[in-house]
């Protein structure tokens, strides 16, 4: 996966906008950060993670799930796109879209 391919999915979803943060690529909800490319250009930083699944994530599938010590006191994950599958990314985000997404875009994208 590339984080073009993370776009195109994320940005099906609404109230999803297309910007940047820390200089990178970044996709932000309600001006909140769903995710963003790491400047490694390969790893996704993803928010909304606690720290027990992500210790669980990283100890079943370390080639794709990891964290530096800058993000150990924080919810959050990095995802090397190109060892993960869309199958693995996409419910993560999706769920954290859930969590800065308004009641009323949930419940559109709830009833297509």
């Amino acid at each position: 996966m590339t984080f073009d391919d993370v776009r195109k999915f994320a940005l099906l979803w609404p109230e999803v906008e297309d910007c940047t943060s820390y200089g990178t690529p970044a996709l932000k909800v309600r001006k909140k950060l769903l995710a963003r490319l790491k400047e490694d250009g390969d790893s996704l930083v993803m928010p909304g993670v606690p720290q027990d699944e992500r210790a669980m994530l990283v100890e079943s599938a370390p080639k794709i799930f990891y964290f530096t010590d800058h993000y150990r006191d924080y919810p959050m994950a990095l995802i090397r796109l190109s060892k993960a599958k869309r199958a693995i990314v996409e419910p993560l985000l999706r769920r954290h879209w859930r969590t800065l997404a308004s009641k009323a875009a949930v419940k559109e994208y709830d009833s297509k």
